[in-house]
């Protein structure tokens, strides 16, 4: 009979022999395509990033309007208002940046939408109609207690 170590030695040698023919790799025929499911799923996924745009790409035309009048009342632009983001829109707006030392796009900046007057309407917020921003109310006026609350979470108790 055979010894540990030689039957170990055979099994050993054996595993070595066989293990390139379960390792082999199917061949494709010549002229077959052959995809794996990765590669096709990678290759599609960047051709879709790609074609995909962000951002705005399209002005609303009362938008266009707005902003067309506002230039002309700057007088960088001439005749009326069109609501269309024509070549001499584009054009007026960017010397408007321009001229503002911000940087010309074809899309009009934030800036100069808010120094054409333009910005955020805030009008329909909940409390726009109500909301006060004056001076807060003198510290004498707060309850000491409150006003001692006020002192301990800002840490500065004791420090009067």
């Amino acid at each position: 009979m055979l010894s540990f170590r030689a039957s170990l030695g055979i099994v050993m040698s054996m595993a070595l022999v066989a293990s390139p023919a379960f390792a082999t790799r199917s061949h494709k025929a010549p002229g077959t395509k052959h995809h794996s499911a990765h590669s096709t799923r990678s290759h599609k996924s960047s051709r879709r990033s790609a074609r995909r745009v962000h951002g705005q790409q399209a002005i609303q035309p009362e938008r266009v309007t707005q902003i067309q009048q506002a230039l002309i009342h700057e007088h960088y632009l001439s005749g009326e208002a069109s609501g269309q983001w024509d070549s001499t829109t584009q054009a007026a707006m960017q010397k408007f940046q321009a001229d503002n030392g911000w940087q010309t796009r074809i899309m009009p900046d934030s800036r100069a939408l808010k120094k054409l007057g333009l910005g955020p309407d805030y009008s329909d917020a909940i409390n726009a109609k109500t909301a006060s921003f004056n001076d807060p109310p003198p510290i004498s006026s707060i309850p000491s207690t409150q006003a001692e609350g006020f002192a301990s979470a800002a840490g500065t108790a004791g420090s009067n």
